[in-house]
């Protein structure tokens, strides 16, 4: 299962508070495209699925549907803001190649 860090939680649990929703949480999956195959996706959601998987870190929840989990697992999401790179990163294990701009594997 993917897993955030201390940095990207908080993050994510500023941006959901911002929002001011109670029942939101973070959805992360994998689509088809990309420069290299498969590209991550990430938002804020309020639907879930019988078979997504959940986990929860810190009190932000995270939704992952069943394929993209597979593609993801030993992933981590990060968040940095410095000066040369700033927002969300995903370190994923199963990604053999990745494109330039990072959000794109295969």
């Amino acid at each position: 299962m993917l897993t955030l860090t201390p940095s990207a939680t908080t993050k994510v649990g500023e941006l959901l508070e911002q929002e001011g929703e109670d029942n939101l949480f973070l959805r992360v999956a994998v689509r088809p495209g990309g420069c290299s195959g498969f590209s991550y996706e990430m938002y804020f959601d309020t639907e879930k699925d019988e078979s997504d998987k959940s986990v929860a870190f810190e009190g932000v929840r995270v939704m992952i549907d069943p394929s993209s989990a597979m593609l993801l697992e030993g992933a981590t999401l990060d968040y940095s803001d410095g000066l040369q790179s700033s927002g969300f990163s995903i370190d994923n294990p199963n990604a053999q190649r990745t494109c330039g701009c990072g959000q794109s594997f295969s």
